[in-house]
């Protein structure tokens, strides 16, 4: 067994991922014979632009626009729900139905139909990558799509993925902070600890590599902000092919709107 180290910038980390999602049995699977919702967010624009190539119908989808809630430096206007206040309308979130992209459709449209089997893709805020643990910010007194979504995760057994980058990983224990962050005596976003498959850099690189990796530093400056330092370990055959799935994401241009 022998170790490399890689670094990874948030974009190149999103687009990692999603490359990983895309190969997944479960998520093979899904594409060919069940229902997929791709809920809009940043991470999962690179999953849906990966999925949708799988089939060969990307065109006239941009992950530009896919997210509903976002969190952007102070000279940007945006509402208290993270949205932009510049007139520009969100994307539909994405729904695949037996490998057919079904178009502007929304996850609230079909929740109620979906079934055991099928899958949803929805992001996350924030992931303890030790404990797996997950949470969403909130900002819709109904809990916005993730309410729905576990409806639909308790209710009738749909799986959960969660694609969530490294750089919005947290120390703590998610469980309890909403016990703070949702008092009545707290001003600003709620919070909502999910459970599902999480799939951060670590799972993708396992996932498309065989091998194990660890988090070991993390952060840079001028556009490498975020940016996470791994330790890869496996065979010589299976850093080989981190070398090659590593080299395909690492000049991922970084994510501006």
């Amino acid at each position: 067994m022998q170790t490399k180290q890689y670094t990874l910038t948030p974009a190149a980390g999103k687009r990692l991922i999603a490359k990983a999602i895309a190969v997944m049995p479960q998520v093979q699977e899904a594409l060919e014979n069940k229902t997929i919702v791709i809920v809009s967010g940043t991470t999962n624009g690179y999953v849906a632009e990966e999925l949708l190539q799988s089939i060969g119908q990307s065109e006239g989808f941009s992950k530009q626009r896919f997210f509903r809630g976002i969190t952007l430096p102070p000279r940007y206007k945006v509402s208290q729900s993270g949205r932009l206040e510049d007139g520009r309308t969100f994307a539909a979130d994405v729904l695949i139905e037996k490998g057919k992209w079904i178009k502007d459709k929304s996850l609230f449209e079909v929740v109620n139909d979906l079934q055991e089997g099928d899958i949803i893709l929805k992001g996350a805020n924030a992931v303890n990558i030790d404990t797996k643990q997950a949470a969403v910010l909130i900002g819709h007194p109904q809990a916005g799509t993730i309410g729905v979504i576990m409806q639909a995760v308790a209710g009738r057994r749909v799986k959960l993925f969660i694609p969530v980058g490294l750089e919005k990983r947290i120390s703590g224990n998610i469980n309890e902070l909403p016990q703070l962050i949702n008092s009545p005596q707290t001003k600003g976003i709620r919070y909502f600890p999910v459970t599902g498959t999480i799939i951060t850099e670590l799972e993708a690189i396992h996932i498309l590599t065989g091998c194990h990796a660890l988090l070991f530093a993390a952060g840079g400056v001028s556009g490498a902000e975020g940016c996470v330092w791994l330790a890869v370990t496996g065979t010589e055959e299976q850093i080989r092919k981190a070398d090659e799935v590593i080299e395909t994401v690492r000049y991922e241009n970084n994510f501006v709107i």
